[in-house]
């Protein structure tokens, strides 16, 4: 690798052709992927959405190629399945910058409205204390460890599944689930651009890191947790909207689900 510049592969990623930008180690053997033009609609992509190793990855693959993250421009991500929709470019990316038109709040606010006025009086009693008027997004957590600690943490006990390593052309993890066109909440909700914006939010409050992206899974570290209580229901609120499979068909409620992610260093989430 000539200067340490990105091999030719990688700069495809970029729009500007990975100019000035560095990843001085060599990459295990791999290739990128580019969207299926039948599965987005929108014919041939001007570039790949991201380039995929061959091979299972390491927490310490992960963890170094996330420590040349300033460098690189390219964000790393543990990819659980990779026939589908990896392999077979089931993706639809999105350019980040759209991403900066979201907030947290105006899609809480939005889903829990929409959700509400399809549920039936008696299902109200799933979301206590808050019932039908959404609280809108938690306080920040207090950091309980540094972040790229704990994310590399996550990426150690996630990689011993076996996955392939992936390499995302985004400015932060957030951004890489819409850069990579990743379709993992599409039943929830069509568009992931308003979700990223979440991740964005979860990002600076909690601490949290994308660690992993599935067909229908996301994996965050998070570095700053709720650690008590009358916070983690208030985190729990966050997640019901973002994520209600994880409360619909886990605890049943918020009460419930407050409890299994109060002082957790790990937010998994997973779409029916």
């Amino acid at each position: 690798m000539s200067d340490h510049q990105l091999p030719r592969e990688l700069c495809q990623l970029f729009a500007d052709g990975g100019r000035g930008r560095r990843l001085p180690i060599t990459l295990p053997p791999g290739d990128v992927v580019w969207p299926d033009p039948g599965y987005t609609g929108q014919g041939k992509a001007p570039r790949p959405a991201f380039w995929m190793s061959d091979d299972h990855a390491t927490g310490a693959d992960w963890a170094l190629l996330r420590e040349w993250h300033p460098h690189s421009g390219l964000w790393p991500l543990l990819l659980d399945e990779s026939a589908q929709p990896w392999g077979v470019g089931q993706v639809v990316p999105d350019d980040p910058r759209q991403i900066d038109h979201f907030t947290a709040e105006g899609f809480m606010a939005e889903v829990w409205e929409e959700w509400v006025a399809q549920m039936p009086p008696e299902a109200l009693s799933e979301l206590e204390p808050f019932g039908a008027i959404c609280p809108g997004p938690a306080p920040p957590g207090k950091l309980r460890a540094d972040p790229e600690a704990v994310a590399e943490w996550l990426a150690g006990e996630l990689a011993a599944k076996g996955m392939p390593l992936g390499l995302v052309a985004a400015g932060r993890g957030a951004d890489a689930l819409a850069v990579m066109g990743w379709q993992g909440a599409l039943h929830h909700n069509e568009w992931m651009v308003p979700m990223a914006a979440v991740v964005r939010s979860w990002e600076d409050r909690f601490g949290a890191r994308v660690v992993s992206v599935g067909f229908n899974t996301l994996d965050l570290s998070v570095a700053a947790p709720p650690v008590d209580p009358d916070h983690a229901l208030h985190v729990a609120a966050e997640h019901w909207t973002f994520c209600p499979d994880n409360v619909v068909q886990g605890p049943g409620d918020l009460q419930g689900y407050a409890e299994q992610i109060i002082g957790g260093h790990a937010w998994s989430f997973w779409w029916d």
